[in-house]
């Protein structure tokens, strides 16, 4: 390898953290070309995990490696949400990255690229593509070993929980969830709720705010907070509140609540 080409690699390779991907795309539009990409590959110091993507040889690369990638590389909105991000918050009653699963989402649009899906991280990623958000609002940057990348803040997080709800995430498990979010920003809600799209999202985050009892629901200005007309059943044969319009199930409805 000549000195230039040696000079061009170790650029590259510095440019970059230790512990995630290089998108070729990305590689490309940084002046190397497919054939120098090939030469890297070939010479051992990069190694293909799937078509249009790379990792270090030797590195150890964890599906936190390719989010980087996809948000820093690509400019993707792809990103740990729900119970994942508040794992990584200290905000979940459990390790979910214990149970072998990540919750990620992206917004709409926004494919998990095939060598993703085909990697084997040593997880399950469950990807959720929604639009109910906006794709920038309520994320807020982890610091891990060697980099640092976008993840859902509590507020965002929670709401994502209560979008996959009832199919996907047990409604008790979400109210679990929202009685350690004592500490949440009215302000960073209040702005959440307003852009929220989704009124079931809205009804179940607020009428399991006010049961939990939080100090911050009582800051919040629900006059700018469309909560549409109509009941919604979010659960079959659950106990209708009337005041949120909504079914929720019976053991949730009487957890808490003196016998």
């Amino acid at each position: 390898m000549s000195t230039a080409t040696g000079s061009k690699l170790n650029h590259l390779l510095n440019s970059q953290p230790p512990g995630i991907v290089f998108l070729s795309a990305w590689m490309t539009g940084q002046g190397y070309s497919h054939d120098l990409q090939q030469r890297y590959k070939k010479s051992n110091w990069l190694k293909s995990i799937g078509t249009g993507a790379f990792i270090r040889s030797n590195d150890k690369v964890g599906y936190e490696g390719a989010i980087y990638a996809l948000q820093e590389q690509n400019g993707f909105t792809i990103h740990p949400g729900g119970r994942t991000a508040l794992s990584f918050l200290g905000k979940a009653h459990y390790l979910e990255l214990s149970a072998g699963r990540v919750v990620l989402f992206g917004s709409g649009g926004e494919k998990l690229p095939t060598w993703f899906k085909n990697h084997d991280w040593g997880v399950k990623a469950d990807y959720h593509e929604t639009s109910f958000l906006p794709p920038d609002l309520g994320l807020t940057k982890v610091e891990l070993s060697n980099f640092s990348i976008k993840v859902s803040g509590a507020v965002r997080a929670i709401m994502e929980c209560l979008h996959l709800a009832p199919q996907k995430q047990e409604l008790m498990e979400c109210f679990e969830l929202m009685e350690g979010l004592n500490n949440l920003v009215p302000k960073h809600v209040q702005t959440l709720l307003e852009n929220c799209q989704s009124v079931k999202v809205k009804r179940l985050f607020l009428y399991m705010a006010e049961k939990a009892g939080h100090n911050w629901f009582k800051h919040l200005d629900l006059k700018t907070v469309d909560l549409g007309k109509g009941k919604r059943s979010v659960v079959k044969g659950g106990i209708l509140i009337d005041k949120y319009g909504i079914t929720v199930p019976r053991e949730l409805e009487e957890y808490g609540k003196a016998i």
